[in-house]
């Protein structure tokens, strides 16, 4: 009798055993996450790089992406649970928070930590100085979008008023601003890669300055997501992270080569080596940030461009709308 008690009392521990580890198994089960980009650009390598090396997949998730082409757009497809998370800049959720909606938009992984965009100039020189700028016509970025805040910045850094020292153009929409440089407007203008690598072998011009050098540390591309995915999906959010993270430390560890033929069909229509320096160009001035934390100096020094550029709405509280226990967890593990 006491054998069969026995008996009986292992079937139990054993079943109890295989339930939990079924549990396990479903919490693990895979799991799909809409998300948004605000454009598609190797200023993102990280992303695609977590995409197509299996970080997601080693996370269990299956990420459906779709690129939403502007800031509001990408907001609104968040807003209106069209996606679970978005990537875009962090200005974007100070905006949309200043307006108070139903649930805050947490800022939690950080993607590129500088901005992405470089001065191209269309006369070669040999020693570059701000003050070539003044008299010139200045093809900028859209008004109230980071990089024209950062690039105006970046202008009165160097003892350059934007609105007095220049021309400045930021009237043409930003997927034809490369086209019209290309036509022959401006002497100078602020462009992203691979543009800007693409118009130096073209003969177009000669990047002479980095704005995200010169700008500092900006969570200027930032995963986001509204506080009721954070807290109502924690371990969702918290595998969506460390596959970022382990592709942060990826890139920084590639060679080019590898870098390329690993993001590459995500932009068809350009040539590898053309891929490969631009995303060098932007590892080497370390935008790619190398963790997904994102460090309280950098939002200050968000607030402080968009402050000085007449965009901040109010002062946004790190405490509230940054959430960094995620990347540090995935730091620790």
């Amino acid at each position: 009798m006491k054998k069969l008690v026995l008996s009986a009392l292992c079937s139990v521990v054993l079943l109890m055993g295989a339930l939990a580890g079924c549990n396990a198994f479903q919490k693990e089960e895979n799991t799909t996450v809409e998300l948004a980009e605000v454009t598609r650009s190797i200023f993102y390598a990280p992303l695609y790089v977590a995409m197509e090396q299996g970080f997601f997949e080693e996370e269990n998730l299956n990420i459906e992406l779709t690129t939403t082409w502007g800031g509001d757009k990408t907001m609104t497809s968040l807003l209106s649970d069209g996606a679970d998370v978005a990537l875009v800049g962090a200005e974007t959720s100070i905006y949309v928070n200043a307006q108070e909606p139903a649930e805050p938009i947490i800022n939690f992984a950080m993607l590129t930590q500088t901005d992405g965009t470089f001065l191209m100039a269309k006369e070669e020189t040999d020693s570059f100085s701000w003050e070539d700028l003044e008299g010139t016509t200045f093809l900028g970025q859209r008004k109230g979008g980071m990089p024209q805040m950062t690039g105006e910045y970046v202008l009165k850094q160097n003892d350059i008023d934007p609105a007095a020292d220049l021309n400045l153009i930021q009237n043409i929409d930003f997927a034809n601003i490369a086209n019209a440089y290309a036509s022959g407007t401006g002497e100078y203008v602020q462009l992203f890669e691979p543009q800007a690598t693409l118009f130096e072998q073209e003969g177009l011009g000669q990047i002479v300055a980095s704005f995200g050098e010169e700008s500092g540390a900006l969570p200027y591309t930032v995963f986001m997501a509204k506080e009721g995915f954070i807290n109502g999906d924690e371990d969702t959010a918290l595998r969506f992270t460390r596959a970022i993270y382990k592709a942060q430390q990826w890139i920084y560890d590639a060679s080019p080569e590898d870098i390329a033929s690993t993001i590459s069909p995500y932009f068809d229509d350009t040539p590898e080596e053309v891929i490969a320096e631009s995303a060098v160009r932007y590892r080497d001035q370390e935008s790619y940030a190398q963790t997904p934390v994102l460090p309280e100096e950098a939002w200050d020094n968000l607030q402080d461009i968009m402050e000085e550029a007449g965009e901040l709405p109010e002062p946004s509280d790190y405490d509230e709308f940054v959430n960094t226990e995620l990347a540090e967890k995935v730091m620790e593990d």
